[in-house]
């Protein structure tokens, strides 16, 4: 039997690249599906792709007066979510020294402030229900400093210490597990919707963004990662895998290779 037949399965950012990715994925393996997001017609969208139940549930992920409603929402529609996928996020592209505060407050906000609380609210229920799985998905930028994403880097870090010190508190008492995914370059909009200096949007994709994995190749890593209570999925290859490992085999050497990877984009200017 699947594993994941029948269970109720929540994921943020839903409407395309890994959350959508992910939603087609959890769906063949018999899931059902909430599916939240930004744009209710491109949740229905996915939706209607879907074999199995889901259930539409748009919000911004900052609006946070509604939060508290939303999970009552989610939880009533089944009675339980036994997997919580906190994928919703933007990213970045601008140097930090011309970077205006205000882009640090939205993008924490976005990317770190939101996938907490989103998780508060649902950790007394996922604990009378018996347990669930809590997926967070980070990136390679959560491990490693990687120029023009000085906020990104920040969320996404803290949203690792966040699920490491949440995991060691929720795991063995209460069974819920949880799994951080850091994604390499994976082929969606992550840099066409990333936030620029002034807090527009970037508009434009990277090369690497563009060569990177498949989101149908990262969701399929992360639900085997879930299957095996994996604690940390790193989904990257070639030189991204390597600095993500380097972070703790040497960081030394990570430090002056990405010291010259930032001064010459410093030099250069954010590439087109």
């Amino acid at each position: 039997m699947n594993e994941f037949s029948g269970k109720i399965v929540w994921i943020t950012g839903a409407s395309s690249g890994i959350g959508k990715a992910l939603a087609q994925a959890f769906a063949a393996c018999g899931a059902h599906l909430v599916l939240s997001g930004r744009r209710i017609d491109a949740l229905q969208a996915v939706a209607d792709e879907l074999s199995g139940e889901t259930l539409v549930l748009p919000f911004e992920v900052t609006d946070f007066a509604v939060l508290e409603q939303k999970v009552e929402d989610a939880w009533g529609w089944k009675g339980r979510v036994d997997i919580l996928v906190n994928n919703a996020g933007i990213s970045q592209r601008s140097l930090a020294i011309d970077t205006q505060p205000q882009v640090y407050t939205e993008l924490i906000n976005i990317d770190l402030i939101a996938p907490i609380w989103l998780t508060q609210l649902q950790l007394q229920r996922m604990v009378d229900a018996g347990g669930a799985h809590i997926v967070a998905i980070s990136s390679v930028a959560g491990r490693i400093g990687a120029p023009l994403r000085t906020a990104y880097s920040a969320a996404k870090h803290g949203l690792i210490g966040y699920m490491d010190a949440l995991r060691s508190e929720v795991a063995q008492p209460h069974n819920i597990n949880v799994t951080n995914v850091l994604p390499g370059s994976v082929a969606t909009d992550v840099s066409r919707n990333a936030l620029t200096a002034d807090g527009s949007t970037h508009g434009k994709s990277d090369a690497n963004i563009d060569g990177g994995d498949q989101p149908a190749d990262c969701a399929k890593a992360i639900l085997e990662a879930v299957r095996e209570n994996v604690p940390e999925l790193i989904f990257a290859r070639d030189m991204e895998l390597d600095l993500a490992k380097m972070r703790h085999e040497d960081p030394e050497a990570l430090f002056e290779l990405v010291a010259q990877l930032g001064a010459q984009l410093a030099e250069e200017g954010i590439p087109e």
